[in-house]
């Protein structure tokens, strides 16, 4: 009897070994935690264990071990490697920091979050930025929802407040789509909250214009949910804050409507208020040209109920 098999029968026949472990090696995800700020990197670099001198020459690095697995029919997975999180990590488990096992464990608790983006094949130049924004969406998220849970419930009717927030912002998104008729939409809410300042965007389709009754709105189930929770949040607090939406129908000039949040409710801007915020820098409030072929256009009613909380 031989000491070892090198081929197994499967239902297309014989394979070696071989072949058997890389096809189980293409059904393996992979994560990759990406040190994609300076910072990080500089810190990291305090580890003896950790190699890389020059934070450009490691980004090729990470470039070409993208590649490389890509190539290889392997799905993988890259999330940003944050210096000082994973300090903490390391306190909190017992770990030595200064090994690959500990950094290992730490990206692999990173895909766990969801907070990584599928690789798809781009240049590292252009997967950090999608990273960074990827980041931003999730703390967004993490922060509106942690906030809306905070409100409990109504002292005198025993509602959930944040439940009733959020579904009044979807009745807002429902009225906002409906109103902006046929088209692409791109709405973005902005909301200065206490500790952080919300920023959401949300993409939309509406149908098309020889769609004249215009079609169900079809968004992402998550930037529709994250959108809504940022709105919900800058409902309950009732503080100032702003909402834009940009609609794109063929043959018309694009068409961009404002709001501004107040007292728990969308209030209409002008289309002057609306040239004004849009053609001004928002770090330097000084003028901004204004695109061609836009339109703007004053925002419509929406007909949402006061917060009774």
């Amino acid at each position: 009897m031989p000491k070892n098999r090198t081929r197994a029968t499967t239902r297309t026949g014989p394979r070696t070994v071989t072949t058997i472990r890389r096809g189980l090696r293409r059904e393996a995800p992979s994560t990759v935690g990406l040190l994609a700020d300076p910072v990080d990197f500089a810190a990291m670099r305090g580890y003896r264990s950790f190699t890389f001198e020059d934070h450009q020459e490691y980004l090729g690095h990470v470039d070409e071990l993208l590649k490389s697995l890509a190539a290889e029919g392997i799905h993988t997975t890259v999330a940003l490697f944050d210096a000082e999180e994973y300090a903490e990590y390391c306190a909190e488990e017992g770990l030595d920091p200064d090994t690959p096992e500990a950094r290992a464990r730490f990206t692999a608790e990173l895909a766990g979050a969801g907070a990584g983006l599928p690789y798809a094949g781009q240049p590292i130049g252009e997967l950090v930025p999608l990273l960074v924004d990827e980041a931003l969406r999730q703390a967004t998220r993490e922060y509106a929802t942690l906030f809306l849970a905070g409100l409990g419930d109504c002292a005198e009717c025993g509602e959930d407040i944040g439940r009733a927030c959020f579904e009044q912002a979807g009745r807002a998104v429902h009225q906002l789509l409906a109103g902006a008729g046929p088209g692409r939409h791109h709405l973005v809410c902005s909301v200065p909250a206490e500790e952080e300042h919300l920023i959401a965007v949300l993409h939309a389709d509406t149908g098309d214009a020889h769609d004249p009754a215009g079609s169900p709105p079809r968004l992402h189930d998550r930037d529709g949910a994250d959108f809504k929770a940022v709105l919900a949040a800058g409902l309950a607090l009732g503080t100032t804050g702003g909402l834009v939406l940009r609609s794109t129908t063929e043959g018309f000039r694009d068409r961009v409507h404002g709001w501004r949040l107040a007292h728990g409710t969308l209030v209409p801007l002008s289309a002057a208020e609306v040239f004004n915020a849009y053609c001004t820098d928002a770090d330097t409030g000084e003028p901004v040209a204004p695109e061609p072929d836009v339109e703007y256009c004053p925002g419509y009613r929406i007909d949402i109920p006061h917060p009774h909380h």
